[in-house]
This record gives C-alpha cells, sequence and structure tokens, in this order.
C-alpha cells in the first residue's frame, strides 16, 4: 500500500515523531518542492495522498489511476483539487476544520488591537527618526460586531467579552444561544459596531457580501478586521472608503488575490494594516492540522481496505 504526503513543508515535516507518527506508521514524506513531471510520478502508483498546496486539476488526476483518497490539508480543497474530476474517477476528498480556531481569532483580535492603538503608524514613525505619541482608543464598552459565529467566530465573541467589550454579532443560520453576545440583524451590526470583525465562509452566498453599499452603512470611525476570505469584501469599494476616509482603519489578512501584488493599491494607505494570511500560521495550530490529518487518513485507510 502506497501512502504519501507528497508536499509537507520542511518545518512540518519535524512534528512526525512520536504520537505522531505511530497514527500512519507507512506514511512516506515528501519535502521536496517538485516540477508537475516529478510530482505525477510521485503520485502515480499512490492509493491514498495528503495535500498541503499541490494543485490536482483533471489531468493531474487521470494519472492516479490507484488513488482512493486524498486529504487536504485545511478547507480549501477547492481551491487546488478539481472536486468533480476526482469524484468522478471514486476519489474521495477529505477536508480539515476546526485546527486554527484559536489562531485566527487570536490573530483578529491582535489586528483590533494594532489598529486602534495604533501601533503600526508609531512603528513606522520611529523607524523614520519621529517620535510621535498618537492618540489612539480604549476599547472597553466599545461595540465588537462579530459577522459568522462558527469556530472562529465563537472564539472571537468570547475573547471580546472578556476584554470588556460589548459584543453584537450575526450569523447565517443564528448565533448560538451559549455565546455572551446580542444577536442582531446584519444591517444592525453594520451601523453600530465599532469594530467590525468578519469570520464567515467563502460561499457563492457570501462573496461580496460587504459590498458598496454596506459598507456605506458602517461608522466612519469603524475599524473593519476580515482574518475570513477577502472576496468578502468588494475591495475597490473598500479601497474607495479608506482614500475618503469614510472608514477609520482596515486590518487585513486576506486578499481576494494572493500574494498581495507589490503595486496593490493596499500599499498606497496609511489607514491600513496588513499581514500575510498569517492567521492561522503557529506552532500549535500546524501541530493539531497535522494531527487531524493524519487521523483522517487513517480513518480513510481503514475504511477502504
Amino acid at each position: 500500500m502506497s501512502i504519501k504526503f507528497i508536499d509537507c513543508p520542511v518545518f512540518l515535516s519535524k512534528f512526525y515523531v512520536g504520537k505522531l507518527s505511530k497514527i500512519v506508521p507507512d506514511l512516506e514524506i515528501n519535502t521536496g518542492e517538485l516540477v508537475p513531471s516529478e510530482m505525477l510520478r510521485l503520485v502515480e502508483h499512490c492509493e491514498f495522498v495528503m495535500n498541503d498546496h499541490t494543485y490536482m486539476d483533471p489531468e493531474f488526476l487521470a494519472h492516479c489511476k490507484r488513488l482512493k483518497s486524498i486529504v487536504f490539508m485545511g478547507t480549501g480543497a477547492s481551491s487546488f483539487i478539481d472536486i468533480p474530476a476526482a469524484k468522478s474517477q471514486g476519489i474521495r476528498v477529505r477536508t480539515i476544520k476546526g485546527y486554527g480556531d484559536r489562531s485566527v481569532a487570536e490573530h483578529a483580535i491582535a489586528l483590533m488591537f494594532s489598529a486602534g492603538r495604533r501601533v503600526v503608524e508609531m512603528d513606522r514613525s520611529i523607524r523614520q527618526g519621529e517620535w510621535a505619541t498618537l492618540n489612539s482608543m480604549e476599547f472597553r464598552g466599545k461595540r465588537l460586531g462579530v459577522v459568522g459565529t462558527g469556530g472562529i467566530g465563537s472564539e472571537v465573541v468570547k475573547m471580546g467579552a472578556a476584554l470588556g467589550l460589548e459584543v453584537l454579532a450575526w450569523n447565517r443560520s443564528g448565533v448560538p444561544n451559549n455565546l455572551p453576545c446580542k444577536e442582531v440583524t446584519l444591517d444592525y451590526l453594520m451601523g453600530n459596531a465599532d469594530v467590525l470583525s468578519l469570520h464567515l465562509a467563502l460561499t457563492d452566498e457570501t462573496k461580496g457580501i460587504l459590498d458598496a453599499g454596506r459598507l456605506e452603512m458602517l461608522r466612519s470611525d469603524v475599524i473593519l478586521v476580515n482574518t475570513s476570505r477577502g472576496a468578502l469584501i468588494n475591495e475597490d469599494a473598500l479601497l474607495d472608503c479608506l482614500r475618503d476616509h469614510r472608514i477609520r482603519h482596515a486590518a487585513l489578512d486576506v486578499f481576494s488575490e494572493e500574494p498581495l501584488s507589490k503595486d496593490s493599491p493596499f500599499l498606497e494607505l496609511e489607514n491600513v494594516t496588513l499581514t500575510a494570511h498569517a492567521g492561522w500560521m503557529t506552532t500549535e495550530a500546524s501541530i493539531n492540522l497535522f494531527r487531524m490529518s493524519l487521523e483522517e487518513l487513517s480513518r480513510e485507510i481503514l475504511n477502504q481496505a
């Protein structure tokens, strides 16, 4: 039986020891960056694979005659794997969610503080030889609006409440009753939040949910935080709002196109804080992801043995 992790990041391979190595003991790990022809040879006889970032289009999958299951490292499998093509070949595609909820939530809160306390602005000023003590805001008693209360959004709700913010929340399927927040309509949340944090999955229904109309509803002193998906926001409309100072600040970890291009208009704006889709990127979340992926792979092997 051929079982391979076809594109394991080097740092992640170091965790395949002890208890983790016993979950799938026959796993072969490739840490090298392969050209397409080399990758095809690697997977040609595989029955089970773990995939971190390799694109698998119909032509690629057609070469995988023995492949039964793919465990994708994360939730965005459709961005890398042609799901209909895999299904037509009888290949099961499994994804992993929930591994980094706490890490992403902490990143959202960190972006909120960075924007509100103007950390990046002062850092830039000091590096340029200017000693600018900038006025900022205290968050206690402010309204934190959380859009989406799945795993990550729920963590943000709890953190916000613990910090003394008044938390408003909206979720497409309703907000869980056990969360320390007030459930409101989306439009009410838009117009009343001092901080707006997005935590929705990207679907046909949520793409562009923050369009020009909804962005116009936001308070002029709002901080917008997005650690979810860039395409939730109409970026052209957001850029117009930022240029005209119709909103206070945008703290963004995700963008409609990644990596952000060197000529991106976001780079020209002072009222923006940018990070490189790094909300999930902690040692703890990486270990969780690896463990959960191995456990899912083990179940796939047992189910199809």
